[in-house]
Order: C-alpha cells, then sequence, then structure tokens
C-alpha cells in the first residue's frame, strides 16, 4: 500500500471518491462535496488560515481511503482527521494515514487528533453510531459501522452526540399566551435580511464567538468565512431560517433552521442548482424541517431568549411540517439535552467524534 499526498493531478480523483461514497446510495445525499471542492482547489476563505494536506492511501491504484489531514492556527491543539472515507476495514491502510498524523503533530507542535471534525464544526463532526438503516439529513454524517473500529482500535477517546426529534401534528404551540406575552416584552425576535448578507453576517460571527468560546472543538470564526457559507446557502434559505434575538435593540442569540433538503435530492445528485430549483417547486413534499444551531450571549442564557427563539420558530413552522429534527448536541452539554429531552419526543440519532492524546 502506498500514501499519497493529493497534489493537482489528483485532486479530481480525490474528490471523485468522496463523492462515489454518497452518490447513488439509497440512504445517504451528497451535500458537502461542494466544501470539499473549494478546499482541494485552495478557493474557500479557510484555505487562508488552515493548512491542508490530502491524502489517499492506494494498493495497486485502488484507493482504499482518503481523507484530509487538517491545521488550523485557531486551533493549535489539534490535527484534524477530517473527510474520512474508507472502502473498507482494513487497519494496515489507517495506520498509515494515522502515522502520518501523528508526524505533523510534532511538526506543528500539536497536542491532539481529533476524527470526524471537517475543518470546523459549522461543517461538520462526528460520525453516525447507528440508525445505520435511517436515512441521512442534510447536514449530518452517514457513514458504515466499521468506521469506529478505525478509532476504537488505535488509541482514541470517543465524544458522544445525540439528536432529537418531535412528533409536530399534534402540537399546537411551544409556549402558553401569557408566557409568550412576557417574553415579547423582553425580547424582539426579527428574519434575517438577506439584501444586506455581509451586515448579518457580521451579527452572526459575533453572537457564534461569544456564545461557543468554551464548546469543545469550537474556534473563532471570521466574517469572510460565514458570509463565504450562507452566500452558498442562502439560494435554499428564507429569511425566517435564520432568526436573531434582540434586547434592546442589541442582537443576543441566533437560530439557524431549515428544512430538510435531502428529502427532494435524488440519490445521483450532489446539492447545488437543482436542488435550489427543486426545492422551490417540491418544497411542500418535505415533511421535516431541522433547528441546526443556536447561541445566546452568555449575560442573556436562562433568561428566555432560546424560548423567544423557539416560540417564533413555531409560529414560521405554522403546521407545514410533520417532524422536527435537531443537529447533534454533546452528550456532556446536559443544559441542551434538558431542553431536548422536555421539549423533544426522543431521541433521533446517535454521532461520535474521536479524540486522541499524544505523548
Amino acid at each position: 500500500m502506498e500514501l499519497t499526498k493529493v497534489y493537482e493531478k489528483d485532486r479530481k480523483t480525490f474528490l471523485d471518491y468522496y463523492k462515489k461514497q454518497y452518490l447513488n446510495h439509497p440512504l445517504k445525499r451528497d451535500s458537502i462535496s461542494g466544501l470539499l471542492k473549494g478546499l482541494l482547489y485552495g478557493k474557500s476563505e479557510l484555505c487562508k488560515s488552515v493548512y491542508l494536506e490530502p491524502l489517499m492511501v492506494t494498493d495497486n491504484h485502488k484507493i482504499i481511503m482518503i481523507c484530509i489531514l487538517a491545521y488550523a492556527h485557531r486551533m493549535p491543539d489539534y490535527i484534524q482527521i477530517g473527510f474520512f472515507e474508507a472502502r473498507e476495514l482494513n487497519m494496515d491502510a489507517f495506520h498509515i494515514i494515522l502515522n502520518r498524523a501523528e508526524m505533523l503533530a510534532k511538526e506543528k507542535r500539536a497536542s491532539k487528533i481529533s476524527a470526524s471534525l471537517n475543518i470546523h464544526v459549522n461543517y461538520g463532526l462526528g460520525f453516525l453510531a447507528g440508525s445505520y438503516n435511517k436515512k441521512q439529513s442534510f447536514g449530518m454524517a452517514h457513514n458504515p459501522e466499521f468506521y469506529h473500529k478505525f478509532f476504537e482500535k488505535t488509541g482514541f477517546s470517543p465524544i458522544d452526540m445525540v439528536s432529537y426529534k418531535k412528533d409536530m401534528r399534534y402540537s399546537d404551540k411551544l409556549l402558553s399566551d401569557e408566557v409568550s406575552r412576557k417574553l415579547s416584552e423582553r425580547y424582539t425576535v426579527r428574519e434575517a435580511n438577506f439584501h444586506n448578507l455581509k451586515n448579518e453576517c457580521c451579527i452572526y460571527t459575533e453572537i457564534n464567538n461569544k456564545s461557543f468560546n468554551e464548546h469543545l472543538f469550537y474556534y473563532p470564526r471570521k466574517e469572510e468565512e460565514d458570509y463565504e457559507l450562507f452566500k452558498d446557502l442562502k439560494f435554499l434559505l428564507k429569511p425566517e431560517n435564520l432568526l436573531f434575538v434582540e434586547k434592546d435593540s442589541i442582537p443576543v442569540g441566533f437560530m439557524l433552521w431549515y428544512p430538510d433538503f435531502n428529502q427532494v435530492m435524488s440519490s445521483s445528485e450532489t446539492v447545488g442548482l437543482k436542488t435550489v430549483i427543486k426545492n422551490k417547486l417540491y418544497g411542500s413534499k418535505i415533511d421535516t424541517f431541522k433547528i441546526v444551531e443556536m447561541g445566546v450571549t452568555p449575560a442573556e442564557r436562562n433568561r428566555g431568549a432560546i424560548l423567544a427563539l423557539f416560540d417564533y420558530c413555531f409560529k414560521c413552522i405554522n403546521g407545514n411540517y410533520d417532524f422536527m429534527e435537531s443537529g447533534w448536541i454533546l452528550s456532556d452539554n446536559f443544559k441542551s439535552r434538558n431542553f431536548g429531552i422536555k421539549w423533544a419526543d426522543c431521541e433521533s440519532k446517535n454521532y461520535k467524534a474521536y479524540v486522541k492524546e499524544l505523548l
């Protein structure tokens, strides 16, 4: 077997192999290869602040395994094994990648190796750890069960995550009229203004950095990076999908939610213009919406800002969806999990990230 560092002539081969894991599969959809392409071809804003080393392990010119090793300058403790895909459970191939990751950690003076983080938590974290027979939802991982063996057998520690699901068909409203009225006296919730996307991204970035500065794997974002993210997404989104909560006209929190676009994508489709058109034509066929991300500045936590966002979101839904699914929540994030347990009906799916401490 041979380790190949992916340079210009190999980029298309690498990208095609990645896509092949998701295209023409009944349960998977290709929603992230666009980001990967931007990284491989040096077009993404992230390339300005992250060292990237795309790798392929081949055997007789057949690709066995791929990944991108990444070192984010704003996250100096970690070397990331991101965008990991494998054809089979081949521990010899994995050891080749792991050895290179450990060498890079020494070069960069990093003390840990992460697995399943795709450059930043905003672009993906966690391998699917159960429910392998269920369809992949937009923005979440779907992988074979054997992926976990690579990390379990090589000294990585698991980090558990869970998502939640709720049947919305019998949910009239989240809060009583009295609670909703009291919240409206303290907070105002508004929809994003996509005509001034750069300004809205500045607000989103600022709240993110204040809200998640102690979150595992999070490192501060730049406005240009979030603008790039939303510029690509905005044709799929409506203003109501990005909500800001304000107190005394100052933004103190946000919620990002959207329909599960995977439900209108075919198995042979990569997310793009075709998805946008199908969402406009057949969006009514989507029966699930996803609450992807929420953040509230520390001073306004436990004071009702999150409830105000949920209350407004419920009004936006207005019977258009049968189910809600959350994004992943770290199992030791007890406040968010308690909210999920109280508000949702059940756990939906489990995920695992991995970290290896280096001696």
